[in-house]
């Protein structure tokens, strides 16, 4: 039932992609990060419902008159950069089999958002793909509250199968960078039973944080709610709020969650943690060896260790977003990386400056400021995780470009104005579907 379901949903969206591209923007976000496929059993597990969705998206950028710029700026041209370094890496990488296996994965996840910074142009869409990341992953928080307090947070909560957010830990980030961003639509609605749901929300997903028992999690939560309260204008409400939560989640959680934590303190102890530092050890001494194209994806076999860390005898994957890339594409991916990430923080900081002050831009504001308090959560929780190439942040970097265009298309400063595209009109009867 669920196969059949999930075919329906996708295959009933194919006429409207045709004719508004931006549509299949968002099924194809919905897939790439709820994964609701890995939810059946049957046909539909391994069915390509993202390829379907992506061939009929480009076939409807062709055959529609919606409006195509490239927005972001510098960071979307140095994001496309990046994505060329690591295809040229790829070709001198030491697991070559397992390297273009993964190159063909990132450079789809790219190419896509590449294709929805052409693609997206109105503040709807901005807000429709922010509400589309909280759906899905958001999911997967609330069902994993829902699991840890039905069970007393005597169990870890795992992300679905075959998933970039499988492991707990990658579940936490996740749903750690959902939080920010259904506190934007707590402070955009105006209803009160909106208001409430929301709230419930946010904390199902923070006890799924504190369910997944990941030590990165409570430090990225940690430094997420810092920052948070740093921007907020209320802050001994908010920070009484936050503390009152921090107890009541302590003490729900068994003794076993708080001897977990408890190793944060005590890491040269604890063995998952060595691993860590030996692997972030090998991935050094690989970059120093390869500084310019690094080991290419997934240098994480037993030949590679010993040749770059003989004195270790198991082998781990980066656990750091940093380190992956450094690792795999050495110095000038890192760069590349960390520059385009610096550039997206500046384009958030433009979006919150020129709308500060401008009551009808309170979207664009809030939008920009909870992206910059969920990408917090990101940076600090990617110390320890190797999401490099996940989807969701860079789709948050698309949500950013899309609004910047809006606001400067709107700003009263000619220097600045853009065309506005955002009220265009579309004809009757689209090309794709006339006679």
């Amino acid at each position: 039932m669920r196969d059949i379901a999930i075919f329906l949903i996708v295959a009933g969206g194919i006429p409207f992609i045709l004719r508004y591209p931006s549509v299949g923007i968002g099924y194809w976000v919905w897939i790439s990060l709820m994964n609701p496929h890995r939810a059946a059993w049957g046909f539909a597990y391994s069915f390509p419902f993202a390829f379907a969705v992506a061939v009929a998206t480009m076939i409807g950028l062709f055959m529609t008159k919606e409006p195509r710029q490239l927005k972001g700026g510098a960071a979307a041209w140095v994001m496309a950069t990046f994505m060329a370094w690591m295809c040229f890496t790829t070709i001198f990488a030491l697991e070559p089999e397992t390297a273009f296996e993964m190159m063909e994965r990132v450079t789809k996840i790219l190419f896509f958002t590449l294709l929805a910074l052409v693609t997206l142009y109105k503040r709807e869409h901005a807000m429709g793909l922010l509400l589309i990341i909280v759906f899905s992953v958001g999911f997967y928080g609330v069902k994993g509250g829902v699991f840890t307090i039905m069970g007393g947070g005597t169990d870890l909560v795992w992300g679905p199968p075959e998933t970039f957010i499988e492991d707990n830990n990658a579940l936490a980030l996740a749903v750690i960078m959902t939080i920010p961003l259904l506190a934007y639509f707590y402070i955009m609605s105006t209803r009160r039973w909106i208001r409430a749901t929301i709230v419930i929300l946010i904390a199902l997903c923070v006890v799924c944080v504190f369910g997944s028992y990941s030590r990165g999690g409570l430090l990225a939560i940690i430094a997420m709610s810092g920052f948070l309260w740093l921007k907020a204008k209320s802050k001994v409400l908010l920070g009484a709020v936050v503390v009152i939560f921090a107890i009541g989640f302590y003490s729900f959680m068994p003794p076993a969650w708080e001897e977990r934590m408890s190793t944060i303190s005590t890491y040269e102890q604890d063995e998952s943690a060595g691993g860590r530092l030996s692997t972030w050890t090998m991935l050094t001494n690989l970059a120093l060896d390869r500084p310019i194209v690094g080991g290419g994806f997934e240098p994480y076999s037993t030949e590679v260790f010993r040749r770059y860390l003989p004195d270790y005898n198991k082998t781990h994957s980066a656990h750091s977003i940093y380190f992956q890339v450094l690792g795999e594409h050495g110095f000038v991916g890192l760069a590349l990386f960390l520059l385009f990430w610096l550039l997206t923080w500046r384009l958030s900081r433009r979006i919150v400056k020129h709308t500060k002050n401008d009551p009808e831009a309170k979207w664009a504001y809030w939008l920009a400021t909870m992206s910059q308090v969920s990408l917090v959560g990101y940076f600090v929780g990617g110390i320890f995780l190797n999401l490099a190439y996940w989807d969701m942040p860079y789709f948050l970097m698309v949500a950013l470009a899309v609004t910047w265009h809006v606001v400067r298309s709107r700003s009263p400063d000619p220097k600045t104005r853009q065309p506005d595209h955002s009220r265009v009109r579309f004809p009757s009867r689209s090309p794709v579907i006339s006679s």
